[in-house]
């Protein structure tokens, strides 16, 4: 009986063991069968040394060398509006006439009370020659005289400010401002800006001011002209460094011939300092940024050959030490070597040991400065 059941389970155990093989050669047939992972399609970039000159960045405002919102300082009814807006104009220049008829003939009065001062002093000389009048006399006549001419001086600077005139040369802004309206003291009339050259102010972390000093070039840039530079040479350092924000303020002035730039406008800002230096550069989008590291997947030849008899190249992943950066481009300190073939995009789809195919058709941005573009 026992020798019954053994025969039946040996049987069992062989009949398990018969299945099992089976569906292990049918699994392996299959995964010989099933396609085979294609190569997936990057971008690339050889890594290439490049000089750089060291500089710091900032972003500034655009100010007048002297600017300011005419008024009037005293009140009155406007006579006549000498100029038009947008206008170039001097220093002096006559821009708007109040009305003046009453404070003009109010100085001619004191004029003519002055001139008969002046007449009662020449006469009281005379007289106090003969001895027919006192000293004293003649000294009330002195300050009789220098009393009504200060009144004329008086009126004489009402009746200029009913006169307003251009402070320096410059450009004019736009006026509301007609004849017959009436402004009262303080009113703006216009502005007035000289904006060549043009001044730019920025601010600067402490750190940095051991690199700065009066005349050293830099340049800018805006949105308003893209793809254009500007230059121009720091011409002040603030000598107090804000405690709030511990930046220092810089003033550079800028040449402005053709009044592209205006007050108000801001500007990047880049101050070249030192010495130029040699780097390792790759586009920004070759680098994958990780809280353990900078990575980027160099291709390397692969160890088997495709259907085709061909070696594909193979995805390795590399740690680099990122550095400065310059528009789309960063400086590699290590990890790297010159002519080594960097991935730039399709990263996501990468692994060690990926086979890629390289497609440059389309290149990332890597441009160390960069304009903005409009579409």
């Amino acid at each position: 009986m026992k020798k019954r059941m053994f025969i039946m389970l040996g049987a069992v155990i062989l009949l398990i063991a018969v299945l099992a093989l089976g569906k292990f050669l049918q699994i392996r047939q299959l995964i010989a069968n099933s396609p085979k992972p294609g190569a997936q399609t990057v971008s690339a970039i050889k890594v290439e040394t490049l000089e750089w000159q060291p500089q710091l960045s900032a972003v500034g405002t655009l100010t007048a060398v002297r600017g300011v919102d005419l008024s009037s300082e005293i009140a009155g009814l406007v006579r006549q509006v000498a100029f038009k807006s947008g206008q170039d104009v001097q220093a002096g220049q006559l821009l708007v006439q109040l009305n003046a008829d009453a404070d003009i003939a109010q100085l001619h009065a004191l004029e003519a009370a002055a001139e008969l001062s002046a007449t009662v002093l020449a006469r009281d000389k005379a007289q106090l020659e003969a001895q027919a009048i006192s000293q004293a006399q003649v000294d009330g006549d002195v300050a009789d005289l220098k009393s009504k001419r200060a009144l004329v001086a008086q009126q004489a600077a009402t009746v200029a400010k009913k006169s307003i005139r251009a402070p320096f040369a410059g450009k004019l802004g736009i006026t509301t401002v007609n004849p017959g309206q009436y402004l009262n003291t303080g009113d703006k009339i216009v502005t007035l800006q000289t904006i060549d050259p043009i001044y730019i102010d920025f601010f600067l972390p402490q750190k940095q001011i051991a690199s700065l000093s009066v005349g050293q070039v830099l340049s800018l840039t805006n949105d308003a002209y893209a793809g254009k530079t500007f230059t121009g040479k720091i011409t002040a350092i603030s000598p107090k460094i804000d405690p709030a924000t511990r930046n220092v303020q810089v003033e550079a002035t800028v040449a402005n011939v053709k009044r592209q730039m205006l007050p108000g406008m801001f500007a990047n800002v880049r101050v070249d300092v030192g010495e130029k230096k040699r780097y390792l550069t790759l586009p920004q989008t070759a680098i994958t940024y990780n809280p353990y590291g900078s990575t980027v997947f160099v291709l390397k030849p692969g160890t088997t050959k495709d259907d085709k008899g061909n070696v594909p190249l193979t995805a390795q992943q590399v740690f680099v030490t990122t550095g400065v950066t310059r528009g789309d481009q960063v400086a590699i300190l290590t990890g790297l070597e010159a002519g080594q073939q960097v991935v730039t995009s399709g990263q996501l789809k990468l692994k060690n040991g990926t086979s890629v195919a390289v497609d440059n058709t389309v290149q990332p941005a890597n441009s160390p400065n960069p304009a903005p573009q409009e579409h």
